[in-house]
């Protein structure tokens, strides 16, 4: 079996936020295929699609356009197992996506194959009318564009104010987009504008109460103002929500040991090590793991 690769690993890797990546998931753009112990984790092809992904955005196709492709190739040519490192801009420039499969370009969303492999050029081919994938309303479909947007920003501390408008506006087209909220309360924390931040989280946990990021989120601003026992409610609300979130792991520990509480910090690390066993805390998480020995007893001999 190939490597396995956690999502801070991936994120790393791919060159983009966590945040962005577990959307992703969560929207059905990408998956972790593989495992690493009970962990669901991500294998090499993932990391490839996900590469695949990032690089359509980053030419220009959007987010709605890559979703209605997928879902298209899904219907239309249910053999390909990966639609999405299938799919390309037709040329350098173009908007025009195609995937190819067995020597044909398709293109999905439309009704036509390209057939490279005979000689004397292509051929056309009819698939049947043209459909379009259903949507769920033009104001949540701009919505997702404008999310998009505002996560490709919020990486760079020079294009907050930038991100942060562009979550207003799928906030403004889609008023319980928690995800939304979310990522705008993390700029606004990122801005310093705690009060600001507090109140994205809190109306994206009263939106949706299981949102892992929001719980997270809010645990880090509470023990930041020694709101230790609300913070401690909100990490394990976090893990009750998705128990690979490895921030939550790691927060949880950090609490723990600062509250006194050395065996419940200890779990906490062996989990985050099991999650993330290269990430940046994993040689603490180590030292903080290591047997405790006890010290030499004097030579009292001779």
């Amino acid at each position: 079996m190939g490597e396995a690769y956690s999502r801070a690993h991936v994120a790393r890797i791919c060159r983009v936020s966590q945040r962005r990546l577990r959307y992703w998931e969560r929207t059905a753009l990408v998956a972790a295929s593989a495992t690493r112990g009970e962990v669901r984790a991500f294998a090499f092809r993932d990391l490839v699609s996900v590469r695949s992904l990032r690089g359509l955005l980053e030419q220009g196709v959007s987010v709605r356009r890559i979703r209605r492709c997928l879902e298209a190739v899904r219907r239309r040519v249910p053999e390909i197992e990966r639609p999405l490192e299938s799919l390309r801009l037709w040329m350098e420039g173009s908007a025009r996506v195609v995937v190819r499969h067995r020597g044909v370009l398709l293109e999905p969303d439309g009704q036509t194959v390209l057939d490279l492999g005979r000689a004397g050029g292509a051929t056309v081919a009819a698939l049947g009318a043209r459909r379009r994938a259903s949507a769920p309303g033009r104001g949540d479909a701009d919505a997702f564009e404008w999310f998009e947007r505002g996560c490709a920003l919020d990486v760079d501390p020079a294009h907050y104010a930038e991100a942060a408008r562009a979550y207003e506006r799928a906030i403004a087209l889609a008023p319980d987009f928690a995800d939304a909220h979310c990522n705008l309360g993390a700029v606004r924390f990122n801005q310093d504008r705690r009060e600001q931040a507090r109140r994205c989280f809190e109306r994206a946990l009263e939106i949706d109460a299981s949102h892992a990021e929001s719980h997270l989120n809010l645990a880090t601003l509470l023990e930041e103002e020694s709101r230790l026992e609300e913070a401690l409610r909100h990490y394990q609300a976090a893990l009750r929500a998705r128990d690979d979130c490895v921030d939550a792991h790691l927060g949880l520990a950090l609490l723990y040991e600062r509250l006194g509480a050395r065996r419940r910090a200890r779990e906490a690390w062996r989990r985050y090590l099991q999650l993330d066993p290269r990430g940046t805390w994993a040689a603490l998480a180590r030292r903080r793991l290591a047997p405790v020995t006890d010290a030499p007893r004097p030579d009292r001999s001779g």
